[in-house]
């Protein structure tokens, strides 16, 4: 089901966008990614279809240009996983064919190997990146921060984790970040999220793309390459309100640096 679209202007190119299980993953308002690199490609005249694909549906995920996998619980995730598996071969082919595909939280580690929760059976999952996650003691939740490079350019990207998995990454996928504050994939290697090719993945929430435009920018680029097969480089915009944002949030993780979690344990009596 198409859920929103951007006309684009004349000769501009319009995204095939897919949203993964919109209804069951969007934790922390995640959704909103879709709309940030929706509205940023819109300010610059190019369309945007996007679609929803939820269960029991088995779409040509190499026909889109940009596809959207985000966060939810451990129910949640057990029920996407099952379903998952139909889709996994479809999700693999994309990623070797160059589209940019995006997750965050869940789609991380549903895009990775296995999740292993700390009780249940075990979900597997697409095997588009090359990791694994173990269900944690600690829940990892406070403003985070990493330092991420695309495409040769750097920047610090910011968002905030809320997770307990911990995650490890084998020889074929590389971190999408480098941590700066909060806890990264595990708390102890430093690591953040992870990518290959066109793949990236994130803990980070928030929703992590309009705080972060540099970011959305970069994956705007890579789809909308995809789209055309000819280089573009986006004409700037005015990212004041963007960049107030981000730096309110990189504050926020930097004043908690060292810290792996901001819950603090309940006190007891009175």
């Amino acid at each position: 089901m198409t859920i929103a679209e951007f006309a684009a202007d004349e000769d501009a190119p319009t995204l095939r966008i897919a949203h993964l299980y919109p209804a069951l993953l969007n934790v922390a308002g995640d959704g909103g990614n879709v709309r940030a690199i929706q509205f940023r490609a819109h300010r610059r005249g190019i369309g945007s279809t996007v679609v929803d694909i939820g269960l029991d549906e088995s779409p040509d995920f190499a026909a889109f240009d940009l596809v959207f996998f985000h966060g939810g619980q451990d129910v949640e995730m057990s029920v996407v996983a099952a379903d998952l598996q139909r889709k996994s071969g479809a999700l693999r082919d994309a990623a070797d064919a160059g589209v940019v595909i995006f997750g965050v939280c869940a789609g991380l580690q549903l895009l990775g190997r296995r999740y292993i929760p700390s009780s249940g059976p075990a979900m597997e999952g697409a095997g588009v990146l090359d990791l694994e996650t173990r269900g944690g003691s600690q829940r990892f939740m406070q403003h985070a921060a990493c330092d991420v490079t695309v495409a040769g350019d750097s920047a610090t990207v910011v968002g905030f984790e809320n997770h307990s998995g911990l995650t490890d990454l084998g020889p074929d996928a590389a971190p999408f970040g480098t941590v700066i504050a909060g806890a990264g994939n595990n708390g102890v290697d430093g690591t953040e999220g992870a990518r290959r090719d066109n793949v990236f993945a994130t803990y980070l929430h928030g929703p992590v793309l309009p705080k972060n435009p540099w970011l959305t920018d970069h994956l705007l680029v890579l789809a909308v390459e995809r789209a055309t097969g000819a280089a573009f480089v986006p004409r700037p915009l005015d990212d004041s309100i963007e960049d107030r944002n981000h730096q309110v949030a990189l504050d926020k993780a930097i004043a908690n640096r060292g810290q792996r979690t901001a819950l603090q344990p309940a006190q007891m009596g009175r």
